[in-house]
């Protein structure tokens, strides 16, 4: 079996892919052929940058599209707005991702809501407004950026973890639906990833432990990941092109953790309860 994922003609959109996990898989995707559209919170000099280098290392088109996902309107617009720059789109990764932290008693309202706009609704919102190019041409890829909160749960995350574990429910169902129709739909399940949400974290950890920020990292990762390092975003760009070439057209309805073996130790831990 040819396992080379030639992406040349196809049209990929990324969203969250101004910096970490969604810019990874938006480089990778480019660099093996697709043309490429964009969308994530950035300056406009931050926006120039990252299609700067884009570009010029993979010499591919790609272009920026400043909607805001956690306006429902906007998420469903988006797909319209890149299908008439770039005249359809084949891959759709719903990476795009916020997080706000606090016990359940103190959780705001608007964020919440906030949450579960980006996380969520917005991936339910570019899946229905794509599905009809994708039918019609019985071809298409849906990534979701799930987590390995999609699972578990973890303290002061409520609305992080509805949301992932939500992500996960709509990737299965989108799977079921799209069988037969030449439409895959999964999802990956990053564990720790030094992401700029994630940093915030630890910095966050490190302020209140009153350690340094290095410190504070290996707590995150040394407690919940065997392989003691955090996950690389080339690492989770990877599983994303996998999903997307022809020898994942039976690929469907998954979700992939890519964690260095968190899940694993989860379970074994309960297990030793």
């Amino acid at each position: 079996m040819d396992i080379s994922v030639p992406l040349h003609g196809k049209v990929a959109l990324v969203t969250g892919s101004t910096s970490g996990i969604g810019f990874a898989i938006a480089k990778t995707l480019a660099a093996n052929g697709a043309d490429v559209a964009i969308n994530g919170f950035a300056t406009p000099e931050q926006v120039a940058c990252v299609l700067d280098e884009l570009r010029s290392e993979t010499g591919r088109k790609v272009e920026y599209f400043p909607h805001d996902l956690s306006d429902f309107a906007e998420s469903s617009a988006l797909v319209a707005a890149v299908s008439a720059e770039f005249g359809k789109v084949d891959i759709l990764v719903n990476n795009a991702g916020v997080q706000y932290v606090c016990d359940i008693e103190q959780f705001p309202d608007a964020e919440w809501h906030r949450l579960l706009a980006v996380n969520l609704s917005a991936a339910f919102a570019t899946t229905r407004a794509v599905w009809p190019q994708m039918k019609s041409r019985g071809w298409g890829r849906i990534i979701n950026t799930a987590s390995t909160l999609s699972f578990q749960g973890e303290p002061n995350k409520s609305a992080y973890v509805a949301a992932k574990h939500g992500v996960l429910g709509l990737t299965r169902q989108v799977a079921v639906e799209g069988a037969q129709l030449g439409i895959t739909c999964n999802a990956i399940c990053p564990g720790w990833v030094l992401t700029p949400m994630v940093r915030k974290q630890v910095e966050a950890k490190a302020a209140l432990l009153q350690v340094s920020f290095d410190q504070a990292a290996r707590m995150f990762v040394q407690a919940d990941m065997p392989t003691a390092r955090f996950v690389e975003t080339t690492e989770i760009a990877a599983g994303v092109l996998f999903m997307c070439s022809d020898a994942a057209k039976s690929v469907t309805g998954a979700a992939l953790p890519i964690d260095g073996g968190l899940l694993v130790l989860g379970a074994y831990q309960l297990q030793a309860s």
